[in-house]
């Protein structure tokens, strides 16, 4: 390895670059953590285009999870009530084959599940997509994505015909609106918000909307803040399509020659009345028709979103609802402009150019699409129909699949189902139902190794070579820092040799990372995602660079081309070439609160933890940031149940009870309640706030509405005090 590696941080969707070196180098002194372990040294690569040496406190404290609690070598056990045992590879390999084989004996392949993640690399994602929907038949892979930014690519492509933000970072610095929804952007893309929050300071009239029922430190620094009823957010966005309707703040040009359905749009605002929308949405008018002046005012608008839309079970109905108000006032295809889905995972984006979702083949395809099933046939060297049309198993519907039995073999790599599936109690009892699960990790314990019959160690971030692209579509090549440890491996090496093991030698016969990148970026050629000029060597020569990058425009110029923006053309991928517009009326949530259950707990990241703390738990400046979970409630609310401050608080919905202690806030808005999601069993006892949420998703992207459910809240007795009595008067 170079001293110096650059690479990516593998946190959140921004893909911050990195420059990694030794821990000793030249003499200089050695970085240790709190155990006196030498460390890496990591910071900012100011040559990425995408954070120009930025990085947040995940990003600069990621080396000191390296080493501790590794799975160093595979693992086995016959039944769940027995201990791990060290094996061999070989011995791994072969259970796991005979496994594959005896179902596929027995017509069972569709009873063959993988259960992938973000955290992959693109050449782990590609690999996988072929074993499994290529090889063995079935469409059974699905990502934590599906829990992600499958709201997101729905809505993408029933607007525009293709997945892929159209947007780009330099916007962040050219748009006179950022409005923001369903994101808070300061603590979950901190790099992303640095950037818009520095222009907007500098720049009186950019003005900043922020959406959401907390008042988070993205929310502080907007000029409006609409602190909107969970679940309100289509009544809100119609509201705002419905004044620029009246003041006559659209495009009529850019909407005839376009787009289509407008007349269908046009219909459903019509109800969405000011005095309608602030009262079902609990803002006030004054506020609502100030949103829609900022946006119908502007002459470029760039809008943000995250976890809070496309987690809903209208995940899809919301992002087309956004990107309705982009079409309706032609804001979009020009720098400072365009619907901005702000990516949840560093390779997220690289899982779904790979076809990573249940639904998706290699370059942006779909499985129930004829001609797409053909053309990966032919590439791969299948027989006609071998490509099931069939989308497979989504992540939910693997954990019902485990109820019914119908799933004989779960393959999960890279993500921690333990914590982060909605109803959480039931996905564990399901979980024990699996006849064999083989669980991949860089790390040990998890929660979810406590359901695995086998243990894959997989080598992690900076320990193999490979490319992610992050939210604006900039493809990078994260070059190896240092080997694996112990006996880890990639995780394409290991889905290649159990191809290779079950018959399939000549389709996996990769000797590195680069050679499956060169045949993946094959299947993106003359598609929306086309990445045909790219390859391990131009990214290490060249830097990161944006897609679309076709072959043609390479060898032309001889330079990259990288596609800052999407549509500039005012062509969309549909049919006709034409945007569609999406006509919706709010529905509300899947679960409102009632009497029984009268708030909606809503929940989501803090600065310093990511996910499941599979990583930063094992951080000690990160878990002294963060060190225990948390309800935030408004002090109405605290008072009213006799709540205060630290205090320990039930909180119970119809699947579980979990235990929090209090914070009273006014950040908060009254009837709702806030818990972070980071904490499983492993880091706190009854603090799972996926043990409350539910499974009923989207019905277009099959996503989880894991943002809102209805709670009750039960104050655990404290001793009543003079104190007591004064906390609790000061909080209202």
């Amino acid at each position: 390895m170079t001293e110096i590696t650059k690479t990516l941080c593998s946190y959140c969707g921004v893909g911050c670059g990195l420059e990694v070196s030794p821990p000793a180098q030249h003499g200089k002194a050695t970085n240790r953590d709190s155990e006196g372990t030498p460390t890496w040294r990591v910071r900012g690569d100011r040559s990425h285009p995408s954070s120009q040496g930025m990085v947040c406190v995940k990003g600069a404290t990621i080396t000191e999870s390296l080493d501790k609690n590794r799975l160093h070598y595979p693992m086995m056990r016959n039944s769940l009530d027995q201990e791990f045992r060290r094996v061999s590879w070989d011995e791994a390999f072969d259970i796991i084959t005979q496994h594959i084989q005896t179902l596929r004996l027995n017509n069972a392949t569709d009873s063959i599940c993988m259960y992938g993640s973000g955290q992959f690399q693109t050449e782990d994602y590609y690999i996988a997509q072929k074993l499994l929907k290529g090889c063995l038949g079935t469409n059974n892979f699905d990502a934590n994505s599906r829990l992600c930014m499958s709201s997101a690519v729905s809505g993408y492509i029933q607007s525009f015909g293709a997945d892929g933000p159209p947007c780009c970072y330099d916007d962040l610095e050219l748009t006179d609106c950022a409005f923001l929804i369903g994101t808070n952007t300061a603590e979950c893309h901190p790099i992303v918000f640095n950037k818009l929050a520095k222009y907007h300071k500098k720049n009186r009239h950019v003005k900043m909307v922020v959406v959401d029922p907390r008042r988070t430190p993205t929310a502080e620094a907007a000029d409006l803040h609409l602190a909107i009823r969970p679940g309100t957010d289509i009544d809100l966005l119609n509201g705002i399509a419905h004044l620029l309707m009246r003041w006559h703040y659209i495009d009529p040009l850019f909407i005839d020659d376009c787009t289509s359905n407008f007349p269908a749009y046009a219909e459903v605002i019509r109800h969405y009345s000011p005095e309608v929308v602030a009262s079902r949405c609990g803002i006030s008018i004054e506020d609502l028709e100030t949103a829609a002046k900022y946006w119908g005012k502007s002459k470029s608008v760039l809008s943000l979103w995250s976890m809070g839309v496309n987690q809903s079970s209208e995940g899809t109905a919301k992002v087309r609802t956004i990107i309705n108000l982009h079409l309706m006032t032609g804001q979009i295809g020009k720098p400072g402009a365009g619907p901005f889905s702000l990516t949840g995972q560093p390779n997220a984006m690289g899982g779904r150019e790979a076809g990573g979702l249940a639904h998706l083949l290699p370059g942006y395809r779909l499985v129930k699409n004829a001609q797409h099933r053909a053309e990966v046939e032919n590439f791969w060297g299948l027989e006609p129909g071998q490509i099931s049309p069939v989308p497979g198993l989504t992540a939910w519907e693997i954990i019902t699949g485990l109820e019914t039995g119908n799933v004989g073999l779960l393959w999960i790599a890279a993500t921690n189902p333990a914590v982060s599936m909605p109803d959480l109690e039931r996905t564990k009892k399901a979980l024990l139902k699996s006849p064999f699960t083989i669980y991949q990790d860089a790390y040990y314990p998890t929660e979810t190794s406590a359901y695995a019959h086998v243990l894959l160690p997989a080598a992690q971030w900076g320990e193999k070579t490979g490319i992610m692209t992050n939210s604006e579509r900039m493809v990078t090549l994260c070059s190896a820092f240092r080997e694996p440890p112990r006996e880890a491996k990639p995780d394409w090496e290991i889905f290649a040799e159990v191809g290779r093991r079950l018959g399939f030698k000549k389709e996996f016969a990769f000797n590195n990372s680069a050679q499956v990148y060169a045949e993946f970026v094959q299947l993106t050629r003359q598609r929306p995602c086309d990445m045909s000029g790219l390859s391990h060597e131009v990214l290490k020569t060249q830097g990161p660079i944006q897609w679309p990058h076709r072959k043609e425009d390479a060898l032309i110029r001889g330079l990259s081309y990288a596609g800052k923006r999407l549509y500039t053309d005012l062509h969309f991928h549909t049919p006709d070439g034409r945007a569609k517009f999406g006509a919706y009326y709010s529905k509300g949530l899947a679960e409102p609160p009632d009497p029984n259950y009268p708030f909606i707990l809503t929940t989501g990241r803090l600065y310093g933890h990511w996910h499941t703390q599979t990583r930063t738990g094992r951080i000690d400046k990160i878990r002294k940031m963060h060190p225990e979970p948390f309800i935030e409630i408004h002090p109405r609310d605290a008072a009213k149940l006799g709540i205060i401050d630290n205090q320990s608080v039930e909180v119970r919905s119809r699947r579980g009870i979990t235990k929090f202690p209090a914070k009273v806030t006014k950040a908060i808005a009254p009837g709702t309640v806030f818990v972070p999601m980071h904490w499983g069993k492993l880091w706190a006892d009854d603090a799972e706030a996926n043990a409350m949420t539910h499974s009923q998703a989207c019905p277009d992207s099959l996503q989880p509405e894991l943002k809102a459910c209805a709670v009750q809240l039960v104050p655990v007795s404290v001793e009543i005090t003079a104190k007591n009595y004064q906390v609790l008067f000061s909080q209202w």
